[in-house]
Protein backbone atom coordinates (compact mmCIF):
# COMPACT_ATOMS: atom_id res chain seq x y z
CA UNK A 1 0.00 0.00 0.00
CA UNK A 2 1.15 3.72 -0.30
CA UNK A 3 1.38 3.96 3.37
CA UNK A 4 3.14 1.05 3.60
CA UNK A 5 5.71 2.45 1.13
CA UNK A 6 5.56 6.01 2.97
CA UNK A 7 6.56 4.09 6.24
CA UNK A 8 9.49 2.09 4.97
CA UNK A 9 10.45 5.72 2.82
CA UNK A 10 10.65 7.62 6.31
CA UNK A 11 12.00 4.22 8.63
CA UNK A 12 15.25 4.51 5.76
CA UNK A 13 15.11 8.21 6.23
CA UNK A 14 15.40 7.74 10.31
CA UNK A 15 18.20 4.59 9.54
CA UNK A 16 20.41 6.59 7.52
CA UNK A 17 20.01 9.49 9.50
CA UNK A 18 21.53 7.47 12.64
CA UNK A 19 24.38 5.94 10.49
CA UNK A 20 24.91 9.66 9.31
CA UNK A 21 25.42 11.29 12.84
CA UNK A 22 27.81 8.11 13.63
CA UNK A 23 29.38 8.50 10.42
CA UNK A 24 30.22 11.83 11.35
CA UNK A 25 31.80 11.08 14.67
CA UNK A 26 34.07 8.65 13.05
CA UNK A 27 37.16 8.63 11.02
CA UNK A 28 36.36 7.23 7.72
CA UNK A 29 40.13 5.17 7.98
CA UNK A 30 38.49 3.31 11.04
CA UNK A 31 36.06 1.15 8.56
CA UNK A 32 38.79 0.31 5.95
CA UNK A 33 42.25 1.46 6.24
CA UNK A 34 43.77 1.94 2.62
CA UNK A 35 46.36 -0.90 2.33
CA UNK A 36 49.77 -0.76 1.85
CA UNK A 37 50.83 -0.81 -1.57
CA UNK A 38 47.26 0.14 -3.02
CA UNK A 39 48.42 1.20 -6.46
CA UNK A 40 51.32 -0.97 -6.38
CA UNK A 41 51.67 -3.14 -9.63
CA UNK A 42 49.53 -6.46 -9.44
CA UNK A 43 50.78 -9.76 -8.23
CA UNK A 44 49.36 -12.16 -10.63
CA UNK A 45 49.00 -15.78 -9.58
CA UNK A 46 48.32 -18.58 -12.23
CA UNK A 47 45.82 -21.55 -10.94
CA UNK A 48 46.78 -24.88 -11.59
CA UNK A 49 43.46 -25.66 -12.84
CA UNK A 50 40.23 -24.34 -13.25
CA UNK A 51 37.86 -23.88 -10.53
CA UNK A 52 34.63 -25.50 -9.76
CA UNK A 53 31.55 -25.00 -8.32
CA UNK A 54 31.23 -27.11 -4.98
CA UNK A 55 28.24 -28.49 -6.57
CA UNK A 56 30.40 -29.91 -10.24
CA UNK A 57 33.20 -30.76 -7.13
CA UNK A 58 30.56 -33.10 -5.39
CA UNK A 59 30.02 -35.25 -8.71
CA UNK A 60 33.80 -36.35 -8.04
CA UNK A 61 33.93 -35.93 -5.06
CA UNK A 62 30.82 -36.37 -2.77
CA UNK A 63 29.60 -39.32 -0.77
CA UNK A 64 27.27 -41.04 -3.43
CA UNK A 65 30.32 -40.65 -5.89
CA UNK A 66 32.62 -42.48 -3.99
CA UNK A 67 29.92 -44.96 -3.14
CA UNK A 68 29.86 -44.38 0.34
CA UNK A 69 26.22 -43.61 0.78
CA UNK A 70 25.16 -45.74 3.90
CA UNK A 71 22.63 -47.86 1.55
CA UNK A 72 24.86 -48.61 -1.00
CA UNK A 73 26.98 -49.87 1.61
CA UNK A 74 24.27 -52.00 3.35
CA UNK A 75 23.06 -53.18 0.18
CA UNK A 76 25.06 -56.33 -0.17
CA UNK A 77 23.90 -57.31 3.60
CA UNK A 78 20.40 -55.83 3.17
CA UNK A 79 17.54 -58.35 2.68
CA UNK A 80 13.95 -58.12 1.71
CA UNK A 81 11.74 -60.11 4.65
CA UNK A 82 10.25 -63.08 2.78
CA UNK A 83 6.54 -64.31 3.14
CA UNK A 84 5.64 -67.95 0.42
CA UNK A 85 3.71 -70.78 0.12
CA UNK A 86 5.81 -73.94 1.05
CA UNK A 87 3.46 -77.02 -0.35
CA UNK A 88 5.06 -79.80 1.65
CA UNK A 89 4.17 -77.63 4.85
CA UNK A 90 1.25 -76.77 3.23
CA UNK A 91 1.16 -73.26 4.83
CA UNK A 92 2.84 -69.45 4.29
CA UNK A 93 5.63 -69.36 6.10
CA UNK A 94 7.59 -65.69 6.90
CA UNK A 95 11.69 -65.79 6.97
CA UNK A 96 13.04 -65.00 10.10
CA UNK A 97 16.16 -64.00 11.46
CA UNK A 98 19.41 -65.27 12.99
CA UNK A 99 19.05 -63.16 16.32
CA UNK A 100 23.57 -62.74 16.69
CA UNK A 101 23.97 -61.41 13.82
CA UNK A 102 20.60 -59.59 11.72
CA UNK A 103 18.96 -56.88 12.69
CA UNK A 104 15.81 -55.14 10.75
CA UNK A 105 16.55 -51.63 9.29
CA UNK A 106 14.37 -49.08 7.74
CA UNK A 107 15.38 -48.62 3.98
CA UNK A 108 15.40 -44.91 2.74
CA UNK A 109 11.83 -45.53 0.44
CA UNK A 110 10.74 -46.71 3.96
CA UNK A 111 10.51 -50.44 3.50
CA UNK A 112 11.89 -52.70 6.05
CA UNK A 113 15.02 -54.62 5.35
CA UNK A 114 17.02 -57.42 7.44
CA UNK A 115 20.18 -56.58 7.65
CA UNK A 116 23.77 -58.60 8.20
CA UNK A 117 25.47 -56.73 10.46
CA UNK A 118 29.32 -57.25 9.72
CA UNK A 119 30.66 -54.81 12.68
CA UNK A 120 34.60 -54.84 11.20
CA UNK A 121 32.73 -53.68 7.78
CA UNK A 122 31.05 -50.72 9.57
CA UNK A 123 33.51 -49.54 11.95
CA UNK A 124 36.04 -48.93 8.75
CA UNK A 125 33.01 -47.75 6.62
CA UNK A 126 33.00 -44.93 10.11
CA UNK A 127 35.97 -44.42 9.59
CA UNK A 128 36.34 -43.42 5.95
CA UNK A 129 33.29 -41.15 6.94
CA UNK A 130 35.58 -39.28 9.18
CA UNK A 131 38.33 -39.04 6.38
CA UNK A 132 35.58 -37.63 4.06
CA UNK A 133 34.47 -35.44 6.70
CA UNK A 134 38.26 -33.49 6.81
CA UNK A 135 38.10 -33.30 2.63
CA UNK A 136 34.83 -31.65 3.30
CA UNK A 137 36.63 -28.92 6.09
CA UNK A 138 39.34 -28.73 3.88
CA UNK A 139 37.39 -27.23 1.10
CA UNK A 140 35.23 -24.91 3.48
CA UNK A 141 38.98 -23.54 4.44
CA UNK A 142 40.13 -23.11 0.67
CA UNK A 143 36.50 -21.43 0.01
CA UNK A 144 37.09 -18.85 3.16
CA UNK A 145 40.50 -17.24 2.42
CA UNK A 146 42.06 -14.72 -0.15
CA UNK A 147 39.37 -13.53 -2.92
CA UNK A 148 37.32 -16.78 -2.76
CA UNK A 149 35.82 -14.71 0.81
CA UNK A 150 34.96 -11.72 -1.37
CA UNK A 151 33.75 -13.47 -5.03
CA UNK A 152 33.58 -17.10 -4.07
CA UNK A 153 35.49 -19.53 -6.64
CA UNK A 154 35.18 -18.11 -10.21
CA UNK A 155 34.66 -21.00 -12.20
CA UNK A 156 33.98 -19.56 -15.91
CA UNK A 157 36.39 -19.32 -18.83
CA UNK A 158 34.52 -15.83 -20.11
CA UNK A 159 34.03 -13.30 -17.15
CA UNK A 160 31.80 -10.12 -16.89
CA UNK A 161 33.17 -8.07 -13.74
CA UNK A 162 30.07 -5.85 -12.95
CA UNK A 163 30.73 -3.32 -9.94
CA UNK A 164 28.46 -1.16 -7.82
CA UNK A 165 30.45 2.65 -7.91
CA UNK A 166 27.07 3.65 -6.66
CA UNK A 167 26.97 7.70 -4.27
CA UNK A 168 26.69 5.34 -1.08
CA UNK A 169 29.66 3.24 -1.55
CA UNK A 170 32.43 6.47 -1.59
CA UNK A 171 33.36 5.78 1.70
CA UNK A 172 34.70 2.11 0.67
CA UNK A 173 35.83 3.21 -2.68
CA UNK A 174 39.63 1.40 -1.75
CA UNK A 175 37.48 -1.82 -0.32
CA UNK A 176 35.65 -2.07 -3.50
CA UNK A 177 38.77 -1.59 -5.78
CA UNK A 178 41.46 -4.03 -3.33
CA UNK A 179 38.50 -6.72 -3.65
CA UNK A 180 38.77 -6.22 -7.57
CA UNK A 181 42.60 -6.44 -7.40
CA UNK A 182 42.40 -9.49 -5.55
CA UNK A 183 40.25 -11.00 -7.97
CA UNK A 184 42.38 -10.05 -10.89
CA UNK A 185 45.35 -11.30 -8.90
CA UNK A 186 44.43 -14.78 -7.98
CA UNK A 187 41.44 -15.96 -9.99
CA UNK A 188 41.87 -14.58 -13.78
CA UNK A 189 44.97 -15.14 -15.14
CA UNK A 190 43.92 -18.62 -16.29
CA UNK A 191 40.44 -17.46 -18.22
CA UNK A 192 39.90 -16.93 -21.58
CA UNK A 193 38.73 -13.56 -21.70
CA UNK A 194 37.32 -10.79 -19.58
CA UNK A 195 36.09 -7.36 -19.04
CA UNK A 196 34.71 -5.28 -16.13
CA UNK A 197 31.30 -2.62 -15.89
CA UNK A 198 31.16 -0.25 -13.18
CA UNK A 199 27.53 1.29 -12.77
CA UNK A 200 25.88 4.04 -10.62
CA UNK A 201 23.56 6.29 -12.62
CA UNK A 202 25.47 5.18 -15.84
CA UNK A 203 27.09 2.41 -16.78
CA UNK A 204 31.39 2.47 -17.68
CA UNK A 205 32.91 -0.45 -19.38
CA UNK A 206 36.57 -1.15 -19.12
CA UNK A 207 36.83 -2.33 -22.90
CA UNK A 208 34.40 -2.50 -25.13
CA UNK A 209 34.74 -6.20 -25.76
CA UNK A 210 35.50 -9.20 -23.74
CA UNK A 211 39.74 -8.83 -24.13
CA UNK A 212 42.25 -12.21 -23.20
CA UNK A 213 43.13 -12.69 -19.78
CA UNK A 214 47.22 -11.75 -20.17
CA UNK A 215 49.27 -10.22 -17.25
CA UNK A 216 49.45 -6.92 -19.48
CA UNK A 217 45.67 -6.66 -19.70
CA UNK A 218 44.91 -7.63 -16.14
CA UNK A 219 47.02 -4.60 -15.23
CA UNK A 220 45.78 -2.24 -17.43
CA UNK A 221 42.55 -3.35 -15.92
CA UNK A 222 43.74 -2.09 -12.42
CA UNK A 223 45.07 1.00 -13.75
CA UNK A 224 41.66 1.52 -15.03
CA UNK A 225 39.87 0.40 -11.61
CA UNK A 226 42.58 3.05 -9.51
CA UNK A 227 40.90 5.60 -11.80
CA UNK A 228 37.13 4.59 -10.37
CA UNK A 229 34.71 7.26 -8.52
CA UNK A 230 31.07 6.47 -6.80
CA UNK A 231 27.91 8.05 -7.99
CA UNK A 232 24.48 8.40 -8.85
CA UNK A 233 22.21 5.27 -7.97
CA UNK A 234 22.67 1.57 -8.25
CA UNK A 235 21.39 0.86 -12.69
CA UNK A 236 22.42 -2.72 -12.16
CA UNK A 237 19.87 -2.93 -15.32
CA UNK A 238 21.97 -1.22 -17.25
CA UNK A 239 24.92 -2.86 -16.59
CA UNK A 240 23.26 -6.21 -17.29
CA UNK A 241 21.84 -5.50 -20.73
CA UNK A 242 25.29 -4.16 -21.75
CA UNK A 243 26.80 -7.06 -20.69
CA UNK A 244 24.37 -9.74 -22.30
CA UNK A 245 23.88 -7.99 -25.35
CA UNK A 246 27.70 -6.26 -25.82
CA UNK A 247 30.19 -9.12 -24.29
CA UNK A 248 27.67 -12.03 -24.70
CA UNK A 249 26.14 -11.16 -27.75
CA UNK A 250 27.29 -14.87 -29.58
CA UNK A 251 26.66 -16.45 -25.87
CA UNK A 252 25.37 -19.46 -27.81
CA UNK A 253 28.42 -20.33 -29.44
CA UNK A 254 30.48 -20.50 -26.21
CA UNK A 255 30.86 -22.53 -23.16
CA UNK A 256 31.11 -21.65 -19.40
CA UNK A 257 30.74 -18.63 -19.43
CA UNK A 258 29.69 -16.09 -15.63
CA UNK A 259 28.48 -13.24 -14.73
CA UNK A 260 29.77 -11.76 -10.76
CA UNK A 261 28.08 -8.56 -9.41
CA UNK A 262 29.63 -7.02 -6.51
CA UNK A 263 27.44 -4.74 -4.98
CA UNK A 264 26.25 -3.26 -1.18
CA UNK A 265 22.60 -2.67 -1.86
CA UNK A 266 19.18 -3.69 -3.69
CA UNK A 267 19.01 -2.61 -7.61
CA UNK A 268 16.99 0.33 -8.57
CA UNK A 269 14.95 -1.97 -10.64
CA UNK A 270 14.70 -5.09 -8.81
CA UNK A 271 11.26 -6.18 -9.76
CA UNK A 272 11.88 -6.60 -13.44
CA UNK A 273 15.59 -7.76 -13.39
CA UNK A 274 14.60 -11.65 -12.31
CA UNK A 275 12.65 -11.90 -15.70
CA UNK A 276 15.38 -10.43 -17.89
CA UNK A 277 18.14 -12.98 -16.49
CA UNK A 278 15.87 -15.78 -16.60
CA UNK A 279 15.25 -15.46 -20.15
CA UNK A 280 19.37 -14.02 -21.00
CA UNK A 281 20.79 -17.48 -19.53
CA UNK A 282 17.83 -19.43 -20.82
CA UNK A 283 19.02 -21.86 -23.31
CA UNK A 284 23.13 -20.94 -23.47
CA UNK A 285 25.71 -21.78 -20.62
CA UNK A 286 25.13 -18.27 -19.34
CA UNK A 287 25.05 -17.68 -15.07
CA UNK A 288 24.63 -14.45 -12.73
CA UNK A 289 26.23 -14.98 -9.67
CA UNK A 290 26.19 -12.33 -6.86
CA UNK A 291 28.90 -11.13 -4.62
CA UNK A 292 26.75 -8.94 -1.75
CA UNK A 293 29.19 -6.88 0.49
CA UNK A 294 27.03 -5.87 4.36
CA UNK A 295 29.08 -2.47 5.03
CA UNK A 296 28.97 -1.90 8.39
CA UNK A 297 27.64 1.41 8.04
CA UNK A 298 26.33 3.76 5.64
CA UNK A 299 26.95 7.27 4.35
CA UNK A 300 24.86 10.89 4.49
CA UNK A 301 23.14 9.76 1.03
CA UNK A 302 20.25 8.06 1.03
CA UNK A 303 20.26 5.13 -2.06
CA UNK A 304 17.20 5.23 -4.54
CA UNK A 305 16.13 2.35 -3.06
CA UNK A 306 16.45 1.26 0.48
CA UNK A 307 15.91 -2.33 2.06
CA UNK A 308 17.43 -3.53 5.03
CA UNK A 309 20.14 -6.39 4.83
CA UNK A 310 18.13 -9.30 5.10
CA UNK A 311 15.64 -8.07 2.20
CA UNK A 312 18.95 -7.35 -0.21
CA UNK A 313 19.85 -10.56 0.68
CA UNK A 314 16.54 -11.98 -0.02
CA UNK A 315 16.14 -10.31 -3.64
CA UNK A 316 19.42 -10.70 -4.53
CA UNK A 317 19.04 -14.50 -4.34
CA UNK A 318 15.84 -14.45 -6.45
CA UNK A 319 17.97 -12.76 -9.04
CA UNK A 320 20.35 -15.54 -8.80
CA UNK A 321 17.96 -18.33 -8.82
CA UNK A 322 16.63 -16.92 -12.07
CA UNK A 323 19.70 -16.82 -13.89
CA UNK A 324 21.03 -20.30 -12.27
CA UNK A 325 23.82 -18.72 -10.69
CA UNK A 326 24.99 -18.60 -6.81
CA UNK A 327 24.71 -16.60 -4.10
CA UNK A 328 27.76 -15.12 -1.83
CA UNK A 329 27.35 -12.64 1.04
CA UNK A 330 30.36 -11.56 3.31
CA UNK A 331 30.74 -8.42 5.40
CA UNK A 332 34.17 -7.24 7.58
CA UNK A 333 32.81 -10.07 10.01
CA UNK A 334 33.26 -12.81 7.55
CA UNK A 335 31.10 -14.97 4.95
CA UNK A 336 27.11 -14.79 6.18
CA UNK A 337 26.35 -16.98 3.34
CA UNK A 338 27.39 -19.16 0.63
CA UNK A 339 25.91 -21.46 -2.05
CA UNK A 340 29.07 -22.96 -2.25
CA UNK A 341 29.78 -23.66 1.57
CA UNK A 342 26.32 -24.58 1.95
CA UNK A 343 26.54 -27.39 -0.62
CA UNK A 344 29.57 -28.88 1.38
CA UNK A 345 28.01 -28.06 4.63
CA UNK A 346 25.06 -30.56 3.30
CA UNK A 347 27.70 -33.42 2.03
CA UNK A 348 29.22 -33.09 5.96
CA UNK A 349 26.00 -33.42 7.77
CA UNK A 350 24.90 -36.27 5.47
CA UNK A 351 28.35 -37.89 6.78
CA UNK A 352 27.07 -37.41 10.27
CA UNK A 353 23.77 -38.53 9.86
CA UNK A 354 25.19 -42.05 8.06
CA UNK A 355 27.39 -42.32 10.58
CA UNK A 356 24.89 -42.26 13.58
CA UNK A 357 23.07 -44.57 12.03
CA UNK A 358 25.62 -47.21 11.71
CA UNK A 359 26.52 -46.30 15.42
CA UNK A 360 23.31 -47.06 16.33
CA UNK A 361 22.48 -50.65 14.36
CA UNK A 362 25.79 -51.74 16.20
CA UNK A 363 24.82 -50.85 19.65
CA UNK A 364 21.47 -51.52 18.97
CA UNK A 365 23.02 -55.48 18.28
CA UNK A 366 25.07 -55.21 21.02
CA UNK A 367 22.51 -54.37 23.61
CA UNK A 368 19.44 -56.72 21.65
CA UNK A 369 20.96 -59.79 23.31
CA UNK A 370 18.29 -61.94 25.22
CA UNK A 371 15.57 -59.67 23.66
CA UNK A 372 13.28 -62.01 20.92
CA UNK A 373 11.21 -58.93 20.01
CA UNK A 374 12.64 -57.43 17.01
CA UNK A 375 11.23 -53.89 16.34
CA UNK A 376 12.49 -52.10 12.76
CA UNK A 377 15.71 -49.75 12.70
CA UNK A 378 15.15 -45.96 12.83
CA UNK A 379 17.50 -43.14 12.94
CA UNK A 380 15.44 -41.83 15.88
CA UNK A 381 14.02 -45.14 16.74
CA UNK A 382 16.24 -44.90 20.11
CA UNK A 383 17.09 -41.80 21.34
CA UNK A 384 19.07 -42.71 24.20
CA UNK A 385 21.48 -44.34 22.32
CA UNK A 386 22.30 -41.44 19.69
CA UNK A 387 22.33 -39.48 22.82
CA UNK A 388 25.30 -41.07 24.40
CA UNK A 389 26.85 -41.69 20.99
CA UNK A 390 26.80 -38.00 20.22
CA UNK A 391 28.22 -37.39 24.10
CA UNK A 392 30.91 -39.62 23.84
CA UNK A 393 32.04 -38.95 20.41
CA UNK A 394 30.09 -35.46 19.27
CA UNK A 395 30.41 -34.81 15.72
CA UNK A 396 29.70 -30.83 15.32
CA UNK A 397 29.41 -29.55 11.92
CA UNK A 398 31.54 -26.41 11.59
CA UNK A 399 30.18 -23.45 10.08
CA UNK A 400 31.76 -21.41 7.19
CA UNK A 401 34.45 -19.86 8.91
CA UNK A 402 34.48 -15.80 10.31
CA UNK A 403 36.99 -14.90 7.73
CA UNK A 404 37.66 -11.05 8.51
CA UNK A 405 37.78 -8.98 5.21
CA UNK A 406 39.06 -5.83 6.29
CA UNK A 407 41.78 -4.46 4.14
CA UNK A 408 44.20 -4.35 6.81
CA UNK A 409 43.49 -8.11 6.90
CA UNK A 410 43.87 -8.77 3.17
CA UNK A 411 47.19 -7.90 2.83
Amino acid sequence: SSQGEVGDRERGKAFFSLVSTAFANSAPSSFFPKPPKHKAPLVIQTPGILAKTSADWLKTYGLKAKKLDLYQVLAPNAFSPVEDFVPILKKTVSSTLHEKVMMQFEWYDGTVKNIHVDLPVLYNYQKVLAKMVKIYEKRIDWLSVASRRIWGSVCERRVVVLVDISVTNCTYISHIQHCLRLLLEEQMSNKDCFNIIAFGSDIVPWQQELCPSQPENLEKAWRWVLSLECKGSRNFMSALRRAVEVDFKDKDKHKSQGLYLLTTGIPDQETVISAYVAEACGGSDLQLHVCLFSVPGGTEIIPARYATPRETASALKEIVQAASGRFHWFGEAGIFESDDITSIISEMEKAKNYSQKCAFLVESLKQRSGNQSVKPLTAEGDSNVLMRNEKKNPQKVPSPKATAVSLAGMV
